[in-house]
């Protein structure tokens, strides 16, 4: 089905919210978390108890896919509501490259248009304050507060020299060796020497501190935790990745300080996401809240910590960068108390673009049209039929190139983009991708190149690696 059909079924067979007032909505956004990195999705090691029982709360999804298989593209899906065969920012870049382009309507814009209060704390990546991507930093795109990383390469410290304020610098207490070569104009790029204020426990407070002086109004927050994303210039320089001020419960392992940070990572956050969890509860306005929690893409080995040991795509098969479901299939838990059933399980195929038709049948916000976006509404309020996907699409243009695409229970992907050879998946069989089924069903891998050639536009930015 094409996207502006997509939008039409939205805007005529939408079903409304339950609820008699205009939900707030937090969407949590954690970075290179995988599928089986939290305890309610079987992680064994690391520990997750505040996100195992938002899960027991809540809504679990256990087929929800991420925009991309890498930061800055996901976000742009989860955004803009268009998948990566047609949206702006399709890639890790740099300046202008990754930036929003002028004139794009993002979810908050939407929301901002029907009165709610917008808040950014985190990352951005879509934009930021070196030459070229200036047009497009958080409060030109809709959010009225900022307070964090416009630059994703900046995102990688968790203890950097600086933070931006709206539009402001906000120096921090924090002494930081320069990687060798980096030519940031506007933050130093590296990794901490004189490690004093954590970015993460920054964006929790301010979250915090946020939420306390607008819950009396509907409100929108984006919370784009950085955690547990690796320090990539910390494991060049130094060998670890894994920034955190402590190990916590982990301190006494018998494992690699990588091992131990990347497992303290998860849990800082877990905490966190309670924290907030229970201010809601304490503000009197949880029942009038929808949060949302997943990741922008699967997991990472970039820290240098040893991934067989956590096992963090669960039953998936590879990782960040990856097509295949470990790459791109994320957690993905919805809370709302008295509106969302408490413990239930959600096998609707749905991923980060869906987001925006969602925010908007909840909102009664004008849907754009032209977008790859489906509200999951009815699955969260129960009420409504539930709209499907006729298939979902992603693209990747590093190592080469690949593509991807999810129709039904079947996942077909081509590597290198237009003119390689089609694997073939059936993921209700075979949820590992290890038997591939083109040969067997030539006019299944026959449909899914056309679906993939249909969903690619072109774009002059964006070329495959090696073309």
């Amino acid at each position: 089905m094409k996207p502006v059909l997509l939008a039409l079924v939205l805007l005529v067979g939408g079903s409304a919210s339950p609820a008699a007032a205009k939900p707030n909505i937090i969407f949590i956004l954690a970075d290179d978390l995988g599928y089986g990195d939290l305890g309610c999705y079987g992680q064994k090691l690391i520990q997750t108890p505040r996100l195992d029982r938002m899960a027991a709360e809540g809504m679990k999804f256990t087929q929800f896919y991420a925009g991309s298989t890498v930061c800055a593209p996901s976000r742009c899906v989860l955004m803009t509501g268009r998948h990566t065969g047609h949206c702006s920012v399709r890639g890790n870049a740099s300046g202008a490259k990754q930036a929003l382009l002028p004139g794009e309507t993002t979810v908050a814009e939407a929301l901002k248009g029907v009165g709610y209060a917008t808040a950014l704390i985190g990352k951005w990546g879509l934009g930021d304050f070196e030459p070229g991507g200036e047009h497009a930093i958080p409060t030109r795109e809709g959010f009225d507060y900022f307070f964090g990383y416009a630059n994703q390469h900046h995102a990688h410290n968790y203890y950097p020299d600086v933070l931006f304020r709206n539009e402001a610098r906000v120096p921090l207490r924090n002494g930081v060796q320069a990687d060798a070569g980096a030519t940031f104009k506007t933050f130093t790029s590296g990794a901490a020497t004189n490690r004093v204020d954590y970015s993460h426990d920054l964006f929790a407070k301010e979250a915090l501190d946020w939420v306390r002086g607008h819950a009396d109004k509907p409100f929108f927050l984006y919370l784009a935790l950085t955690l547990p994303h690796a320090n990539n210039e910390g494991t060049r320089m130094f060998g670890d990745g894994a920034e955190v001020p402590d190990y916590g419960s982990y301190a006494d392992q018998d494992w690699p300080k990588q091992d131990k940070g990347q497992a303290a990572m998860i849990t800082r956050m877990d905490k966190d996401v309670g924290r907030l969890l229970e201010l809601l509860k304490e503000l009197r306005i949880a029942e009038n809240t929808l949060v949302i929690f997943t990741s922008d893409n699967g997991p990472h080995n970039e820290a240098g910590h040893n991934p067989k040991r956590f096992n963090p795509a669960g039953p998936l098969t590879g990782m960040k960068r990856s097509l295949t479901e470990g790459g791109i299939r994320v957690p993905m838990i919805a809370w709302w108390p008295g509106t969302v059933k408490a413990g239930s399980v959600s096998e609707h195929v749905s991923y980060g673009g869906d987001f925006f038709a969602t925010a908007c049948e909840l909102t009664s916000a004008k849907l754009p049209t032209g977008l790859d976006s489906i509200s999951f509404a009815p699955t969260l309020t129960s009420q409504g039929t539930q709209t499907q996907h006729a298939y979902l699409y992603w693209e990747f243009y590093e190592q080469g190139s690949r593509q991807a695409v999810r129709f039904g229970d079947w996942k077909a992907i081509r590597e290198p983009m237009f003119t390689g050879a089609v694997k073939l998946f059936n993921l209700k069989e075979d949820l590992a991708e290890q038997h591939d089924r083109a040969a067997a069903h030539p006019e299944l891998s026959a449909n899914a190149v056309r679906l993939m050639d249909a969903a690619h536009v072109p774009d002059k930015r964006w070329q495959p690696s090696g073309r």
